[in-house]
C-alpha cells in the first residue's frame, strides 16, 4: 500500500477502486442508434441549405476583416461544424487540420494538461505552448506553464473558432510563434436556452446548458458543464501490469456574463468564468488537479463611422497540482517521486485596440497591451521510508507590454498590401528556487536569479493578390517571439527514471516565418438567395500553401546523462534513466507545405481534404552538436485528414473523418519511434423535433492503436481506444 504523506493510504485505496473501468457503455448506445434508425422512416425529408463560413475573421489582425483579404492561412470552424465533428472533445474537432497538433498525440480526453501545448504546423511541440490559444481575446495559455486546459471550454456556447497558422505575432505579441488560435463564444440578443445530456464508452457522462436572458439594462448569460469519465487505460496491453489503471477525469465548469449598452456608441460587458478539475493519470499513486477563477471586463465603442476601439482587462487566479511516481521494470508496484500539492499563479492583463477607416480601400488597427504573470512551485521530493524528506518552492514574476500597428489598404484594383510592426519590451524578477529537509528546515540549495528584461521587434508583411475571380494568390512573412516559461526556467520534475531539470539562463526564442498560397475557385461563388443572407459556398476549392520558419534558440529538453551514475547538473539517475536538462538549440528550421480542397457536391453531399508534408529538423546545437540533422521531436513529417458531410433522407446527417498520422519521434536524439496510424471517425445527427436533436459519435471506430508515448525501456502508452458517445442536444 502506498502511503501518501498529505493523505494517507486509505484515501488511495478508494480512489482506485471508485475509478476502477467499468463495464462498457457499448451494450446501452445500440438502442440510440435504434432510436436514429427508427426515426429516420417516420420523418419527413428536409435539407437545410450548406452555407459558407463566416465572412469575416478577427483574429489575424485583431479586428474583423473580410476572410479573402487575408495574407495568412486562417481556418474557420463555425457553430455547425463543431457540433457535428465526431470528436469527444474540442481539441480533437481542431484536428481536422492537419498543422494542429497538441505535444502528444493524445488529446485532453486522456492527456494530462502539462502535454496540451499547441503545435502549428509541428513549429517545436512542447508542453509550453508556442501557439497562443485566445477565448474572446483572453489567453488560455497557463500563467506558470504555458500549457493549455481545453476542459475550460465547453462547446455548446461557441461561436467560433479561428485557426491562424504562421501569422498573428504582430497583433498578439508573445507566445504566437506558431500562430494563434482564438475560440469565440455565441453572443445571442433574444432569450435562447440549449442544453445536452451525453453517454458513452467508459462511464462517459456529461451535461451542458447555456442560457441568454434580456433584460431591461442588458443581457444575462449562463453557462454550466459537468463531465465525467472513468477513462481507460494508457499503457499498451503488451507491457500493462497491475500497477495500471484507468485514466479518470471528471471536471465542472460555470461561466456567466452581463452585456449591457451604455448608449448608442459604447457597450460594456463583464464575464466570469470557474472551473475545476481532477484527473488520474493511469496509476494509483499519479493525479492532477487544477482550478482557475477569472473575470474580465470589455468595453467597445463606435464613436464616428471612421473610427472604433475595444478594450479589455482580466485577471486569472489558477492552481495547480500533480503527482509522479516511478514504476518497476513488471509494473507491479510505483514509488513516489514527487508531490506537487500546490502551483498557485495569477495572471493580470489589458488591451486597447482601435480600427481608423481612411476611404474604402485602406485601414489601420493600433493598439497597447500588458500582462504580468507570477506563479511558484510547491513540491515534495525524494521518497524515502515512506515519506517525502525535501521541500522545493521556485518560481519568478513575468511582465510584458507590447504596442503595435497593422496598416493595410489597395496597392492596385486587384492587389492588397498589409504591414504591421510591434515592440515589446519584457521583465523577469523574483527568480528563485529553494530546497531544504522537511524534517529540520535547513535549506540545501538557495538560489536567487537576477532580474532580467529585454525587447522584441515583430514585423510583418502580407500581400493578396486576386488576378480574377477563380484565383487568390497570398504571401506573408512574419517575426515572431516567445519568452520561456516560469516552468521552463525555475522548475525541475522527474518522471519514472527520468530527469529534467530546469535553466534559468534560457534565451528568448525567435522565428522568421514565411509562406507563400494559392487558392482556385473555378466556378466561382454561387448569388446569394436573398439579400443579407449567407453567401453559399463555392463547389469546388482548391488550395496548396509552401511555408518555412526559421527558429532561433529553441527551447528543448536536450539529453546529457544516462543512468546508472550520479552527474552534474541532474544528480542520480537509475539503470536506463536518462538526465535530460532545457537548453536552447541555436537553430532548427521547418519548413513543408499545404494542400486542401473542399467539393460541395449538392446541398447534401460535402467533401474535404488535407494533408501536411513537414520536415522539421536541427540546423545547429552547439549544446549538443550530435542533434544536428535530427528529426525536431513529435513533429510527423506526414499527415492528412479526410472529411464528408451527407444529409440523407429523413433528417439523417453523417460526417464521417479519417486522420492519418505519420511516423515521428518520442525524443531528442531519435532513438524512440512512434508508428503511424489511421483512425476512422463518424458522426450521426438526427432533428427528433424542432427544438430536439439525437447525436451519436463513434470515435477511432476501428479500435486502431495509436502510439502517444514511448519510454527508452519499451513501454508503450496509447490513445484513445474505440469510443461510443451518444446524448441529445435541445434549442429553445
Amino acid at each position: 500500500m502506498i502511503s501518501h504523506p498529505r493523505l494517507g493510504p486509505s484515501l488511495l485505496a478508494g480512489d482506485c477502486r471508485r475509478h476502477a473501468l467499468p463495464a462498457r457503455a457499448s451494450a446501452l448506445l445500440p438502442a440510440l442508434l435504434v432510436l436514429l434508425i427508427a426515426a429516420n422512416v417516420s420523418a419527413p425529408s428536409a435539407h437545410a441549405q450548406t452555407v459558407a463560413l463566416p465572412a469575416e475573421v478577427v483574429t489575424a489582425t485583431r479586428t474583423p476583416q473580410p476572410a479573402e483579404q487575408v495574407a495568412v492561412s486562417v481556418r474557420d470552424f463555425d457553430t455547425e461544424a463543431l457540433r457535428a465533428s465526431p470528436t469527444a472533445t474540442l481539441d480533437g474537432a481542431l484536428r481536422s487540420v492537419p498543422g494542429f497538433s497538441l505535444f502528444r498525440r493524445s488529446d485532453s480526453f486522456s492527456a494530462n494538461p502539462t502535454s496540451q501545448g499547441v503545435s502549428l504546423r509541428g513549429l517545436g511541440p512542447s508542453g509550453a505552448s508556442r501557439s497562443l490559444v485566445l477565448l474572446d481575446g483572453v489567453p488560455l495559455n497557463d500563467p506558470f506553464g504555458g500549457w493549455v486546459a481545453w476542459t475550460k471550454v465547453a462547446r455548446e456556447n461557441l461561436a467560433r473558432v479561428e485557426v491562424v497558422q504562421g501569422g498573428g505575432a504582430t497583433a498578439w505579441g508573445n507566445a504566437a510563434l506558431g500562430g494563434v488560435v482564438q475560440i469565440l463564444t455565441q453572443q445571442p440578443s433574444v432569450q435562447t436556452t440549449g442544453a445536452n445530456a451525453t453517454f458513452g464508452d467508459f462511464g462517459t457522462r456529461s451535461a451542458e446548458i447555456v442560457h441568454t436572458q434580456p433584460g431591461v439594462l442588458g443581457t444575462f448569460d449562463l453557462g454550466a458543464q459537468v463531465f465525467a469519465t472513468d477513462g481507460f487505460t494508457l499503457v499498451a496491453p503488451e507491457r500493462r501490469g497491475p500497477i495500471d489503471v484507468a485514466a479518470w477525469s471528471r471536471h465542472t465548469l460555470l461561466n456567466l456574463r452581463w452585456r449591457q449598452p451604455l448608449g448608442e456608441k459604447l457597450s460594456w460587458s463583464a464575464a466570469f468564468r470557474s472551473f475545476a478539475e481532477q484527473r488520474g493519470n493511469g496509476t494509483p499513486y499519479q493525479h492532477n488537479g487544477s482550478r482557475e477563477r477569472s473575470i474580465a471586463v470589455n468595453f467597445a465603442g463606435q464613436p464616428v463611422d471612421t473610427f472604433g476601439w475595444k478594450a479589455t482587462a482580466y485577471a486569472q487566479d489558477q492552481g495547480f497540482s500533480s503527482t509522479f511516481s516511478s514504476v518497476n521494470a513488471t509494473r507491479t508496484a510505483e514509488t513516489p517521486a514527487s508531490d506537487q500539492f500546490s502551483v498557485p499563479s495569477t495572471a493580470l492583463g489589458a488591451t486597447w485596440t482601435g480600427t481608423w477607416k481612411h476611404g474604402r480601400d485602406s485601414r489601420t488597427s493600433a493598439g497597447a497591451d500588458a500582462r504580468t504573470t507570477r506563479g511558484e512551485t510547491r513540491e515534495y521530493f525524494t521518497f524515502v521510508a515512506g515519506s517525502f524528506t525535501r521541500l522545493r518552492v521556485a518560481g519568478g514574476k513575468q511582465a510584458d507590454v507590447g504596442v503595435f500597428a497593422l496598416h493595410e489598404r489597395a496597392l492596385a484594383p486587384q492587389l492588397r498590401g498589409t504591414a504591421g510592426v510591434r515592440l515589446n519590451s519584457w521583465s523577469e524578477t523574483d527568480g528563485h528556487r529553494r530546497e531544504s529537509d522537511r524534517a529540520t528546515g535547513i535549506a540545501s540549495r538557495d538560489d536567487q536569479y537576477a532580474d532580467r528584461d529585454g525587447t522584441a521587434f515583430s514585423p510583418s508583411l502580407g500581400l493578396v493578390w486576386k488576378p480574377d475571380a477563380a484565383w487568390r494568390l497570398r504571401a506573408n512573412t512574419q517575426q515572431a517571439f516567445r519568452r520561456p516559461t516560469l516552468n521552463e526556467l525555475y522548475r525541475p520534475f522527474r518522471q519514472g527514471a527520468n530527469v529534467t531539470e530546469a535553466n534559468p539562463a534560457l534565451r528568448t526564442e525567435s522565428v522568421t516565418s514565411a509562406e507563400i498560397g494559392v487558392e482556385w475557385t473555378p466556378f466561382g461563388h454561387p448569388t446569394p438567395p436573398a439579400l443579407g443572407a449567407p453567401t453559399p459556398p463555392a463547389p469546388l476549392t482548391l488550395a496548396a500553401t509552401a511555408f518555412w520558419n526559421d527558429l532561433h534558440h529553441a527551447v528543448g529538453n536536450v539529453t546529457i546523462a544516462r543512468g546508472p551514475g550520479t552527474f552534474p547538473i541532474v544528480g542520480t539517475l537509475a539503470a536506463g534513466g536518462l538526465g535530460r536538462q532545457r537548453l536552447n538549440l541555436d537553430r532548427t528550421r521547418t519548413q513543408g507545405g499545404e494542400l486542401s480542397a473542399t467539393w460541395n457536391v449538392s446541398a447534401a453531399f460535402s467533401f474535404n481534404a488535407a494533408a501536411l508534408f513537414n520536415d522539421a529538423t536541427v540546423r545547429r546545437a552547439t549544446v549538443a552538436p550530435a542533434l544536428v540533422g535530427k528529426q525536431v521531436a513529435q513533429v510527423p513529417r506526414r499527415s492528412a485528414t479526410l472529411g464528408a458531410t451527407w444529409r440523407a433522407p429523413g433528417q439523417l446527417t453523417f460526417t464521417p473523418r479519417v486522420r492519418w498520422i505519420g511516423r515521428q519521434f518520442e525524443d531528442d536524439e531519435n532513438n524512440l519511434r512512434l508508428g503511424e496510424g489511421v483512425v476512422p471517425d463518424l458522426g450521426v445527427t438526427r432533428p427528433l423535433t424542432k427544438y430536439l436533436t439525437l447525436f451519436f459519435t463513434l470515435e477511432n471506430l476501428t479500435d486502431a492503436r495509436v502510439e502517444t508515448g514511448r519510454s527508452a525501456d519499451g513501454v508503450v502508452n496509447v490513445g484513445t481506444p474505440r469510443l461510443l458517445l451518444g446524448g441529445i442536444r435541445g434549442l429553445w
